[in-house]
């Protein structure tokens, strides 16, 4: 997160900007879940503060729903449907862009996925709600400042988040209690395992990046090179714009 401004920018009434830290090409189940979380946080801040939900949180479901659906259809990350796409994509090759989805499986199974999408949204539209609730007052110091000073950088963000404690790393998902994690970490190089404690490649092999909720005083990979494609030095940064406002009546665009 970069920046957070409460100025309006065409239709949105505030937006917060977030730019990636390095080259990333794929993202983990986690991570989505996270973003999932993130998405909803417009529409529960909403709830909780003003009791009633207006639409300027349309944009943030919109793209929450997109992602859910996403997981279940294309990415094979639902433990009830399994490592299945579903639908085919028709796409015009001149024109570099899709032009329809072709529905290819059943009603019932139709119907599964949109119980699972609905799944995904609700939880976590709850993860933000909780989240909100235990850190209410970070909220309530980030309002007053962004009606001071409308617009905050990083810096002014991490200050105030200060208080805020990262929860627990999230229980990896299994096929209805089939093919289980392995204990096994995965490969490292030379110049990798020596700047790795003993509690940093437990906490790998766990499928964690992190030491007892803290992070470890270097930094550690969280995957073998050999099994991510990215690059040394991030050059090419695509900003990312999710709107945000305490209050705010038309949709963000």
């Amino acid at each position: 997160m970069h920046k957070i401004t409460i100025l309006p920018r065409g239709r949105a009434l505030g937006y917060t900007m977030v730019l990636p830290q390095e080259d990333k090409y794929s993202q983990t189940r986690a991570e989505l879940l996270d973003t999932l979380a993130y998405a909803m946080g417009g529409r529960a801040a909403e709830e909780l503060v003003f009791h009633d939900p207006t639409t300027g949180a349309s944009n943030d479901i919109e793209k929450a729903t997109a992602t859910a659906r996403a997981m279940v259809t294309q990415y094979g990350m639902s433990e009830r449907l399994g490592a299945v796409k579903f639908g085919q994509e028709s796409g015009e090759v001149f024109m570099g862009r899709d032009m329809g989805h072709g529905r290819d499986y059943s009603e019932e199974v139709a119907a599964q996925v949109d119980a699972e999408v609905r799944a995904l949204v609700e939880n976590a539209h709850h993860e933000a709600w909780e989240i909100l609730v235990d850190y209410r007052d970070v909220l309530d110091d980030m309002v007053l400042k962004l009606l001071d000073k409308e617009t905050l950088n990083k810096d002014e963000v991490l200050e105030i988040f200060a208080p805020v404690q990262k929860r627990a790393p999230r229980a990896v998902a299994t096929a209805n209690g089939k093919r289980p994690p392995s204990e096994r970490p995965p490969v490292l190089t030379p110049a990798e395992l020596a700047v790795m404690g003993p509690s940093d490649l437990e906490d790998l092999a766990r499928g964690r990046g992190k030491s007892n909720g803290k992070a470890p005083a270097r930094r550690t990979p969280t995957r073998a090179r050999a099994s991510v494609n990215r690059t040394a030095t991030s050059t090419d940064k695509t900003t990312g714009r999710t709107s945000r406002s305490s209050r705010r009546a038309d949709p963000a665009s």
